[in-house]
């Protein structure tokens, strides 16, 4: 692992200050020294170090992305996802974890898989440099109930293996499913505490006992195992504070009372809204069948305004929202999940500053690593992004790959700046 030093470079060091020139060393895995120097000026020296002359391109923290599904296979629905074969199915995930790498997303949280190991192996995969991808915790398959979101079982064929999600009923149940996924070594467990409109179950509606709900959290306690909720509707997003599920996905139906609990342990939870979803579902995804006036019929655009208006509060509050929109299927397909950057900015009223926190500092708590991911400090892990261009200015340069001109992880170039000239060891961006 060579050391490399980035020089002539903006540095967006994860802070919320604004950036300055400078140079950043990487020495094995981490960053070993981060300086401040005027543009053009030569660089210190480092024996054997290769130089990377930004010149003045963006350098910034590799972005995390909060509510990942890599077994999401840009299909219109659950069963299209579901019914990929196994052996097809952990291809097209390495492959996808290779794509989020190639976006500048170096570090991802599962949200959920469409089959019950294939977080975990794709994880492992990537741990012992099998595959290539970021960062990974891997997550179950999503927890429902009979008859709830996921469950995709025929009539003729009842039995839960040709699921889409695990299906239990009662807090027996509820349990051996908890222990059967925390054998396979996941780092999260998914429930559905509401429904989805686009399955028949509307997303206001809710689906578990609270007696399920407790030994769901009860038992990934004592596994040591974090808990995350796919919870639209206000009531489950008052189950998820009331029993510490700490990971929120979609939050869109709040009242006061949701909101105050909220902010009283805004430092104990995450909030990814998956806003991707919610406007692409109602705007963008005619040619599968939903044209607005379906996806409105469905409730779609009125739980849009609903969301907006509560990632407003919840923004007002200094609650915790993330990037990740539920990217995967045919209208949000993988590869697109910066436009989650420019939507906080477009419609939850973040400045650019705040939407490149959302996904760099911010984001490194939920991966449990905040003490040494998110920013370009020194000794920090050395997860870094070369960027044509300035996403304080233009948030939306981080979804075109071409200006994203390098990707670092762990210390290794993922993809490595341009040569200017061959056989040199001056990088020229």
């Amino acid at each position: 692992m060579a050391d490399v030093l980035f020089t002539n470079v903006r540095i967006f060091d994860g802070g919320g200050e604004t950036p300055f020139t400078g140079e950043v060393l990487v020495q094995g895995n981490q960053i070993s020294r981060v300086t401040r120097s005027g543009h053009g000026a030569r660089p210190l020296p480092v024996a054997g170090a290769t130089v990377v002359d930004g010149a003045g391109a963006f350098l910034m923290p590799g972005m995390v992305e909060a509510h990942t599904h890599f077994s999401w296979n840009d299909q219109p629905s659950l069963d299209a996802i579901q019914r990929m074969p196994p052996e097809e199915h952990i291809l097209w995930c390495a492959e996808v974890a290779k794509k989020y790498l190639d976006m500048g997303w170096t570090s991802c949280v599962g949200a959920a898989a469409a089959k019950p190991r294939l977080d975990v192996v794709i994880r492992n995969a990537i741990n012992d440099g099998t595959i290539v991808g970021p960062r990974y915790l891997a997550a179950s398959q999503e927890i429902t109930v009979p008859g709830g979101l996921g469950d995709t079982t025929q009539p003729h064929l009842p039995q839960p293996e040709f699921a889409f999600g695990a299906i239990v009923s009662g807090p027996h149940e509820m349990r051996r499913c908890v222990r059967m996924f925390c054998k396979y070594g996941v780092d999260s467990l998914k429930i559905n505490l509401s429904g989805e409109s686009i399955t028949g179950m509307p997303s206001e509606r809710s689906q578990f006992t609270e007696e399920e709900i407790v030994v769901l959290v009860d038992e990934a306690k004592t596994w040591g195992k974090r808990v995350a909720a796919h919870a639209r509707s206000t009531w489950s997003i008052k189950q998820c504070v009331k029993h510490g599920i700490e990971v929120i996905y979609h939050a869109s139906f709040t009242d006061e009372e949701a909101l105050d609990m909220l902010e009283a342990k805004k430092f104990e939870h995450y909030v990814a809204p998956g806003l991707a979803w919610l406007i692409n579902t109602s705007h963008h995804a005619s040619p599968w069948g939903l044209t607005p006036e379906v996806t409105r019929k469905m409730g779609y655009h009125r739980e849009l305004e609903a969301a907006i208006e509560s990632m407003r509060a919840m923004r007002k509050r200094g609650i915790r929202i993330l990037p990740g929109g539920d990217y995967g299927f045919a209208w949000t397909p993988h590869g697109t999940n910066a436009k989650d950057l420019e939507y906080f900015v477009k419609y939850v009223g973040m400045s650019t500053m705040e939407a490149l926190l959302s996904a760099t500092a911010w984001g490194a708590p939920m991966m449990r690593m905040g003490k040494v991911l998110g920013y370009i400090r020194e000794g920090y892990l050395a997860d870094i992004l070369l960027v044509d261009g300035d996403p304080l200015a233009d948030i939306t340069v981080l979804q075109d790959k071409a200006r994203i001109l390098a990707v670092m992880k762990d210390g290794e170039f993922h993809r490595a700046p341009p040569l200017r000239a061959s056989r040199t060891t001056r990088w020229a961006a």
